[in-house]
């Protein structure tokens, strides 16, 4: 059953704001069917809108101030009355299915804690970004929001990206591994071995043990949980890497008339590479463990993006995500 509420968006976070924000809400309500509520200044919103025509599709709700996009964590508690802060409230009272956002990433999880609360048992929200693998894509959490955590945070976090594989992919008894330097159970800091012992041990859960970080495009797991810093590095340092080996792989192309017809002939499988491999075309990370579904869209985002990232919004407040979770984490606790 689908949810009939509208996506908050919010207009003012993101390097192309406001512009590429709000012609993402006009793709999304136009070719996607979504309906879609900006969060932001009345009158530059306007005037977007107007330039698309597009005045009369989408409402707006007024938000005072914005967050800049190198503002930290504080900068939710010194401006209450920011863009992302209205979506969050729109959403605490029930007005909205979902917010999106492209801005500050300390700052949405900073102001979605303070505003939406973290769901009953849950100990840490995180961050969890889809990852480009086949047949169906491997869920990094966290990807940000914790740099350090408790074993037993690592275990939640397993939970939490099981209940979204579920949910958003159909997978049954999602394969949950736990990012290290060894394959060995006792490779890794302290934490991690011990958060090891405890994923072994948990109930509810199909651990499929160590993976390391040339593990993460291979498959090898449905789920891979570690700290927001270490899943931050790894994440980052597989788009670079990827990134330049497109950027090699343009200039080898355009070497030589024979690379040129080569490319020609697998322009289709090339094509569809470049779309797996476009970050933009996934929709964002989701932050999991609030009392509401968040899409944080890559900061650079434009339409494209910002269009994916409302409709990754509204599939999993279709699929019921954060009822999902707090069923999952709330089971191991009444089975024991």
């Amino acid at each position: 059953m689908s949810d009939s509420r509208p996506i908050a968006l919010d207009a003012m976070g993101g390097d192309h704001a406001p512009h590429e924000i709000v012609a993402g809400a006009v793709h999304a309500v136009r070719e996607r069917g979504l309906r879609v509520v900006l969060v932001g200044s009345p009158r530059v919103l306007y005037e977007s809108l107007a330039e698309l025509d597009a005045t009369h599709e989408i409402p707006i709700v007024r938000a005072e101030e914005a967050l800049a996009m190198d503002e930290g964590a504080l900068a939710s508690l010194r401006r209450p009355r920011s863009s992302i802060a209205i979506a969050c409230h729109l959403l605490r009272r029930g007005d909205v299915s979902a917010v999106v956002s492209a801005g500050s990433t300390a700052g949405i999880v900073a102001t979605g804690k303070l505003r939406l609360k973290t769901q009953q048992g849950v100990l840490r929200p995180a961050i969890a970004v889809a990852l480009p693998t086949l047949p169906h894509p491997t869920l990094l959490l966290d990807a940000g929001a914790n740099a350090e955590v408790k074993p037993e945070v690592l275990v939640q976090f397993g939970h939490l990206g099981a209940a979204y594989a579920e949910l958003a992919y159909g997978i049954d008894a999602p394969r949950v591994g736990l990012l290290t330097i060894g394959s060995e159970a006792e490779k890794g800091s302290k934490v991690v071995r011990r958060a090891h012992e405890l994923l072994e041990a948990a109930p509810g859960l199909h651990f499929v043990g160590n993976v390391e970080g040339y593990d993460l495009l291979t498959g090898k797991a449905d789920v891979i949980t570690t700290d927001g810093f270490t899943g931050n590095v790894a994440l980052k340092t597989m788009e670079g890497a990827v990134r330049y080996a497109f950027d090699e792989l343009r200039q080898t192309i355009g070497g030589s008339p024979l690379a040129r017809l080569g490319a020609f002939m697998q322009r289709t499988r090339l094509r569809e590479l470049s779309r797996r491999l476009d970050a933009e075309a996934h929709g964002g990370a989701v932050l999991l463990g609030l009392n509401g579904t968040v899409v944080i869209a890559h900061g650079s985002s434009k339409a494209k993006g910002i269009s994916a990232a409302c409709r990754l919004a509204a599939d999993l407040a279709t699929a019921g995500l954060v009822a999902g979770i707090g069923e999952r984490v709330q089971r191991p606790h009444r089975s024991r």
